[in-house]
């Protein structure tokens, strides 16, 4: 079995920031005795979207910076970086929606999206022999 020393340090954080992000959710349903959706507060649908926002590229990216590492397709600084750079985007996105500015979830949204660009088309790359 592959070792994958950075994938599994983002892996374990963005996990923890998972947790983090649903408790924030759990905790306005709670006060706000809200079950289902939103109920019309605005702070849940900003916390709900944050948290669901995460969990539609999280985990994809951490499929792609797991196969840059099994792959040995980065140099090991160059994969720490697209690591680093995805755990501080997704800090700064919820941020961002929850009133922290716009800079914050732009932050967030173009950190993500760098990640999934660069690691997509290094693997593309590698999958036609060019790295």
């Amino acid at each position: 079995m592959a070792v994958l020393p950075v994938t599994t340090l983002a892996t374990a954080l963005l996990g923890l920031l998972l947790l983090a992000l649903s408790f924030r959710v759990i905790a306005v349903r709670r006060a706000g005795q809200v079950s289902l959706g939103s109920g019309g507060n605005k702070l849940l649908e900003k916390r709900i979207r944050a948290h669901g926002n995460f969990c539609e590229y999280v985990p994809f990216c951490l499929i792609l910076l797991g196969l840059l590492e099994a792959g040995a397709v980065l140099p090991t600084a160059a994969l720490q970086g697209l690591a680093a750079l995805l755990v501080l985007a997704r800090l700064s996105h919820p941020a961002g929606i929850e009133g922290a500015g716009m800079g914050f979830r732009m932050f967030g949204m173009i950190g993500t999206f760098a990640v999934v660009i660069i690691a997509s088309i290094t693997l593309l790359l590698r999958a036609f022999g060019a790295v």
